[in-house]
């Protein structure tokens, strides 16, 4: 009896090793599954750095990460979420990094790390032809339109006070807001801003530049093991001119 029940003991043992190793297994499995995929998050409404075409996202931003997917041998997964909700997305790993022509400053550097620039951005005004704003120096005391938490939206703030800035989710509703009278301006990036003024008539850019920026992407604080890989991908498609062809494709020089 003794042994019948010594023998039990010993395959009920073995079933648990057993089960463990292969629970184990398909934990491993599914983390080694889970580093193939470079989750970005983006806000696929900013032209021509990120946009819809059909259920795709497109743009500069989009082919850059592919890029950069490749060459550290993963698939890249776009999640199209709010501007505002990148960040913090990023911040609590929900998503590997953020790439949204997205600016360093020192506000978001408290927050998350960045890789380096890969391209350059300028903030300017769209305005109603024939309006009352002419340069740069009429914008005070105005309704100003921006898209929430973009770099619009936080020099605007510094620059003319939160009571005289209007945040919208997106550039485009600024813009329709301009267009009704609800803002007298818009303050966003030039490239949108070109497309918007394009669709739209009766507006138009003010000739001066509001400011220039660098574009980075932006990833968790105690994640420094993907930026610096990143980074490496990014460097080798600097200066094999990858970078400069994509915005090249989007962007007529």
């Amino acid at each position: 009896m003794k042994k019948t029940v010594k023998i039990l003991s010993v395959v009920l043992a073995l079933i648990l090793v057993i089960g463990c190793f292969a629970a184990c297994g398909k934990k491993e499995e599914k983390k080694t599954e889970e580093k193939k995929t470079l989750v970005m998050a983006t806000n696929a409404e900013f032209p021509p750095y990120e946009y819809h075409e059909g259920d795709a996202v497109v743009g500069i931003d989009a082919e850059i990460a592919k890029l950069i997917a490749d060459k550290l041998g993963m698939e890249l997964k776009i999640e199209d979420v709010a501007f505002d909700s990148i960040i913090p997305g990023v911040q609590a790993g929900k998503y590997d990094m953020g790439m949204a022509g997205m600016t360093v400053n020192e506000e978001r550097l408290q927050s998350v790390n960045f890789s380096a620039s890969y391209a350059t951005g300028v903030q300017v005004v769209i305005v109603k032809e024939g309006g009352s704003i002419a340069s740069l120096d009429d914008i005070a005391g105005k309704k100003i339109g921006v898209q929430t938490s973009t770099t619009g939206d936080i020099y605007a703030s510094d620059d003319f006070g939160d009571e005289n800035v209007v945040k919208f989710d997106s550039g485009a509703a600024a813009v329709e807001a301009l267009k009704s009278g609800k803002v007298d301006c818009v303050i966003i990036d030039n490239e949108p801003a070109k497309s918007y003024v394009a669709a739209n008539e009766g507006l138009k850019i003010l000739e001066t530049e509001y400011a220039v920026e660098d574009y980075a992407i932006c990833f968790a604080k105690d994640n420094t093991e993907l930026k610096e890989k990143v980074n490496a991908a990014l460097k080798e498609l600097i200066a094999d001119g990858s970078v400069q062809k994509i915005i090249d494709k989007y962007i007529n020089a």
